[in-house]
């Protein structure tokens, strides 16, 4: 089972997450959906497409862009589509 964590809260816990370049993909319906805020930022990667951004948001601190999924991901990447990952100090433990 996979845990995401910040600020105190736990914000996503699945046994069913994708491992990818050492970042664990979350399913959304396991992500506390609260906890997200939209972002306008998006970055390339070469093999799996353009990532779109959440800012973390958890007791009225933001952790800007600290979430990203492909919404339509290239075919090599198709297994994350619609996937959450986490990183910028957000604690992930399996």
């Amino acid at each position: 089972m996979a845990t995401a964590r910040w600020n105190g809260k736990v914000i996503a816990e699945s046994a069913d997450t994708v491992l990818v370049e050492g970042n664990h993909y979350f399913p959304p319906e396991s992500v506390d959906a609260d906890c997200l805020r939209p972002s306008d930022t998006t970055t390339q990667c070469p093999w799996k497409g353009t990532a779109n951004y959440h800012t973390v948001h958890v007791d009225g601190r933001d952790n800007p862009d600290a979430a990203w999924y492909y919404a339509d991901p290239k075919p090599e990447a198709a297994h994350i589509a619609g996937r959450i990952a986490f990183w910028r100090g957000v604690e992930v433990t399996d």
